[in-house]
């Protein structure tokens, strides 16, 4: 068959399209590790990632667009497979001269007479922080955001006293396959030879016995022994004397 006919077959519609594992993530949370590993052990499944804030991190495996999404807890665990991964360090985000800036970090017992703003009431992390370098008050956020943001005029501080945030892997219960649990045995640490990672389960074909390059066995020359034999061995000192007489 010519390029020409061949290109001129008709596109089977009903055909599976390749499979592609998509995945969102919430600022703070850095993929690169896991998408590294990915790309070494399914290089034949494409994977996509996009950064997604709070408030969509379950939207978008509800209409479909993750397979799986990088969460920040609490969540709603309805219809939901959750794996808890880490916890987050949280910090005091003030405006840049604050008094908080000369310690390290600040206990938020200390802060009781601060005003703290509502981050999820302004529109997320970002414009909080904007409103925190106007001076309008502090807030409390994951360090990670706090660095992800990183927004001018302002300081951040370890705070202690106040409960960790955490990360987790959430996905579908009903849409999990072995494309998916690859996925979590890498973000779970898994090795490749890891006898829970559905690439390491899959029969490997079995090698072919090399060649003997020696030739048929009839060809083959015998091995020489090393030592002659001794025609005198096991034969007492008097019957060699007596061969001298």
């Amino acid at each position: 068959m010519s390029v020409e006919e061949e290109n001129a077959q008709p596109h089977d519609e009903s055909a599976p399209a390749p499979r592609e594992l998509r995945f969102a993530y919430v600022a703070g949370v850095t993929p690169g590790k896991w998408i590294r590993r990915w790309e070494e052990r399914m290089p034949e499944v494409p994977l996509h990632a996009f950064l997604s804030d709070d408030g969509a991190q379950l939207a978008v495996l509800r209409d479909g667009s993750a397979d799986l999404s990088f969460v920040r807890l609490p969540v709603e665990r309805e219809g939901l497979s959750v794996i808890p991964l880490y916890e987050e360090q949280p910090v005091v985000v003030a405006p840049k001269g604050h008094e908080i800036s000369v310690f390290e970090e600040v206990d938020l017992a200390d802060l009781a007479k601060e005003t703290f703003l509502d981050v999820a009431a302004l529109g997320g992390p970002e414009p909080a922080l904007q409103v925190v370098a106007s001076g309008a008050g502090l807030v409390v956020l994951p360090m990670s955001v706090a660095r992800h943001f990183n927004v001018k005029d302002t300081v951040a501080r370890r705070l202690t006293g106040a409960p960790p945030t955490g990360i987790a892997l959430a996905w579908p219960t009903d849409a999990t396959d072995e494309v998916i649990e690859e996925f979590i045995g890498i973000v779970r640490g898994r090795t490749a030879s890891s006898s829970r990672q559905p690439s390491a389960q899959q029969e490997k074909p079995k090698r072919e016995p090399k060649p003997d390059r020696r030739g048929p066995a009839a060809k083959r020359p015998k091995v020489a022994q090393r030592y002659a034999p001794n025609p005198d061995k096991g034969r007492g000192r008097g019957s060699r004397k007596k061969g001298k007489r």
